[in-house]
């Protein structure tokens, strides 16, 4: 994706891409351009305001993107009302609180890590960035040990653009509607101190409460948005350590991890293109390209924070860099509420892992194991030696 990305940067301020399905867009993938879009007010991520003609799931693939009724796909007061369940639970005094619980997590997964270290590689990403946000996301949101392979199962599917036919993409949108119903009837009749007993209560207080299907959409938002970017998060800060011995030193020695988690989010955004945003009305953006009221916009977040006009160096890790600027978690009024429990994880994750593992490096280059979408920055797997075992198991 990189490699097409700075492609399409030197097309335009935005270029018309084909998509799944034969499904067109702008590929916006200049940083200044990216922001500027981000915060136009005639940009929606609501396709019914610009695409008053469009249905419900005409594009199966694209349906868990913009057709769930959550604060990412509204605007203005329902797009407040959407929000303000989910903010309280997420305030960064409340995501502090978890340190211990992530914490323990993370020492469990190393306590295994270090049962396998020697030179044989591991799948890093399997055994550890995978585990640590899914576990936490479901311990919050209280989903049962028997219901979670379902709904992780579906979470790895949802961001795939390569192989799903249209009657798999519909498929999977039923399931995963069928896994989140399954849990909020678990927690109306069993209702608990979790962020899913939560929310059902705190809609309620809502002048206009929340709808069966706005409280799914809510739920499907707070896992996807919980799990997999905090995995790309963490696996790509881990493989980015593995070049940069003096930020791994620096973790070794207790030093504050979040700069290096600060440059990890500008260099390997989590999200590359998030699905989708559409003109409502005309937009010029100078070079000849004018953006049409009506047709959608695919804003590369990752091109943004590998843009040399906005970081010097872009393809570079230098956790010393001043102000490192990235979308990763969104810009105005749709950015991500859960960026505090991401930072959290992974500053968690990456200072135990290489206080633990000081001399694990990664098996091949990183581009190896990219995984089959254009939306996530997804790896299929992270395969490390971690060094010495008796070594680690001192750690």
């Amino acid at each position: 994706m990189y490699a097409k990305t700075e492609e399409l940067r030197h097309l335009g301020p935005a270029v018309p891409v084909e998509l799944p399905d034969g499904l067109t867009a702008w590929s916006v993938v200049r940083g200044e351009t990216v922001s500027y879009l981000l915060t136009h007010p005639d940009v929606s991520r609501d396709v019914t305001r610009a695409v008053p003609t469009y249905e419900t799931g005409e594009v199966p693939w694209l349906a868990p993107w913009i057709d769930l009724q959550n604060m990412t796909t509204k605007d203005g007061a329902d797009h407040s009302r959407l929000r303000r369940v989910v903010v309280p639970s997420l305030t960064y005094r409340r995501i502090q609180q978890l340190r211990p619980a992530i914490e323990k997590i993370v020492r469990g997964l190393i306590e295994d890590l270090a049962n396998k270290a020697d030179d044989t590689p591991v799948d890093v990403h399997a055994a550890f960035s995978y585990q640590i946000p899914t576990l936490v996301i479901c311990d919050l949101l209280g989903i049962p040990e028997d219901q979670r392979p379902e709904v992780l199962r579906v979470f790895r599917l949802v961001a795939r653009t390569d192989a799903l036919s249209e009657d798999e993409a519909t498929q999977l949108n039923l399931d995963l509607l069928t896994a989140m119903r399954t849990l909020i009837d678990e927690k109306r009749a069993h209702p608990g101190d979790d962020l899913t007993s939560i929310l059902i209560i705190e809609s309620l207080k809502e002048e206009d409460p929340l709808t069966e299907d706005e409280l799914i959409a809510t739920l499907l938002l707070m896992i996807g948005g919980g799990s997999q970017t905090t995995i790309n998060l963490i696996d790509h800060a881990l493989a980015d350590l593995t070049a940069c011995p003096h930020a791994r030193q620096a973790l070794i020695r207790g030093e504050d991890p979040r700069p290096i988690i600060e440059e990890s989010l500008r260099k390997d955004c989590p999200v590359m293109n998030l699905p989708m945003r559409w003109a409502l009305a005309d937009i010029d953006l100078g070079e000849g390209v004018m953006i049409r009221t009506g047709e959608p916009i695919l804003l590369n977040y990752g091109g943004h924070g590998r843009d040399e006009n906005v970081n010097p160096e872009p393809a570079h890790f230098d956790p010393s860099r001043k102000n490192p600027q990235h979308l990763a978690f969104g810009l105005g009024v749709h950015r991500c509420p859960g960026s505090h429990l991401a930072i959290l994880e992974a500053e968690v994750a990456v200072s135990l892992f290489c206080q633990a593992f000081p001399h694990a490096q990664l098996v091949g280059a990183i581009d190896d194991y990219a995984g089959p979408t254009f939306i996530g920055n997804d790896l299929l797997e992270l395969p490390m030696r971690l060094g010495n075992a008796h070594e680690a198991a001192q750690h």
